[in-house]
């Protein structure tokens, strides 16, 4: 009875402690170890193939997006920061190389420029329209390539399987300088010049294709005695 109530005695006053996410190897999780060394400077080394180091101060850690961020600055407090993120799977091992100071507060985030957001956003949908319109649907690869070769010196652009030139010449499958027809209103001179453009990129498509066809051996005719002869 003694006993019992000096063991109640000795639990008063007294919480559970935590403990730290402890992996199969008796190691504490590198989730835990980088958020305990948020606020401190670390050198990290990535994985290979874009193995790098890369040394600064912890921003932050997010174990639930997998990310953490550190920003590159000397002195985050005075200059402007580099904020790297990076995907907490991406590192290979870190080393603290020391401690948050008591004294330098980490920097805040800028104000995001939303009007240079959008506008960023607005110029990469209108150039990924651009780049998906300048390829053809259901066409060649050569027809492509024909395509590709006159829009460097033309403006030019799809219309279902046809070549549109200048929005004055139209140039239709097989896309040979006979295939070109004179849009509505079209000079001829600009015909002419369409059609020499296409000949001379076709000619040039040819002996780039000559070059890159693998050269047939010649057969060379066995010798030794014939058989039944």
């Amino acid at each position: 009875m003694a006993d019992a109530q000096h063991k109640r005695q000795n639990t008063v006053g007294k919480v559970p402690v935590a403990t730290p996410n402890i992996g199969p190897s008796g190691m504490v999780s590198l989730e835990t170890a980088l958020t305990a060394a948020i606020g401190a400077k670390i050198r990290l080394q990535t994985v290979a193939p874009t193995s790098r180091t890369l040394e600064g101060t912890l921003f932050t850690v997010s174990p639930a997006l997998n990310l953490l961020t550190l920003t590159t600055s000397s002195t985050p407090a005075i200059e402007p920061s580099t904020y790297h993120i990076l995907p907490i799977s991406a590192l290979q091992s870190f080393n603290l190389v020391s401690l948050p100071s008591p004294t330098v507060s980490l920097p805040s985030l800028p104000a995001l420029d939303h009007s240079a957001l959008q506008s960023r956003l607005e110029n990469t949908i209108a150039r990924l329209k651009a780049e998906e319109a300048r390829k053809g649907k259901g066409v060649s690869r050569e027809a492509q390539e024909i395509f590709d070769r006159i829009s460097r010196t033309l403006p030019t652009r799809w219309e279902g399987k046809d070549i549109i030139v200048s929005d004055a010449v139209v140039i239709e499958a097989p896309y040979r300088p006979e295939d070109c027809k004179a849009g509505t209103g079209a000079a001829k001179e600009s015909l002419n010049r369409v059609k020499k453009v296409l000949e001379n990129e076709r000619k040039k498509l040819g002996e780039k294709t000559a070059v890159l066809r693998p050269a047939i051996p010649a057969v060379v005719p066995l010798t030794g005695p014939r058989k039944g002869g």
